[in-house]
């Protein structure tokens, strides 16, 4: 499921050209027994099944705890999770080793996620089949805030969140598309005024769609 997004378009070139290394481990490489055994029933009943202790502790501990690059940060995506922002994306985005802990069925044993995980984070209050996609977002929203990654280091200085408000809106060819025009101020020339247009259509847009993002961060994006 990984690799074919991780090799692809942004973060392909970007691991091509060293700007951050990703790597897939199958838990079951931990597990032991002729059939690598890496779920179980759950103690006192119920439905579906949870993944064993075993291998999992084994895996966070081996990739982990690489020397080469220091001990990991070990986040578990479970819909139990604090819900993922972008403050989430520039924090893990400062740490050298990050470990990503998909999990599946009804979940993880509770002694791993005491023992073996630092942080809980969620996408959404929804529930996927696995963390594997909910892994995936978290990689691309981290992985753009690397250096080098996106080209351009400004590229995202304006994008939605990173001021605590969503992004205005934009435009480009043609200026008139069936009847609908360009508003005439980004065709002014007039930087300053584009600013201030740009920064006035952004509150508008989240008092429009996200209020609560105003009601948390007030209502400019100096």
């Amino acid at each position: 499921m990984f690799e074919p997004y991780l090799g692809a378009s942004i973060l392909g070139r970007a691991r091509e050209a060293g700007h951050l290394e990703m790597a897939v481990h199958d838990i079951r490489d931990w597990a032991e027994g002729r059939h690598r055994q890496a779920d179980d029933y759950p103690f006192g009943g119920g439905q579906g099944m949870v993944l064993k202790p075993e291998p999992l502790v084994g895996a966070i501990e081996a990739v982990r705890d690489r020397e080469a690059m220091g001990r990991g940060h070990v986040a578990l995506m479970t819909p139990q999770g604090a819900p993922f922002r972008q403050e989430h994306a520039r924090r893990l985005a400062t740490l050298p080793h990050l470990v990503l802990v998909c999990g599946r069925y009804e979940g993880v044993d509770e002694r791993v996620r005491e023992g073996w995980v630092d942080e809980e984070l969620s996408i959404g209050d929804f529930v996927l089949t696995g963390g594997e996609l909910p892994a995936l977002v978290v990689v691309d929203a981290v992985a753009r805030l690397l250096p080098g990654v996106l080209g351009n280091e400004a590229s995202h200085a304006d994008e939605s969140f990173e001021a605590g408000l969503l992004e205005y809106p934009q435009y480009t060819r043609p200026r008139e598309f069936r009847g609908r025009s360009v508003p005439e101020v980004l065709l002014s020339g007039d930087h300053a005024r584009i600013a201030r247009w740009r920064a006035e259509q952004s509150v508008e847009r989240t008092r429009q769609r996200r209020p609560d993002l105003l009601e948390e961060g007030g209502e400019t994006n100096d």
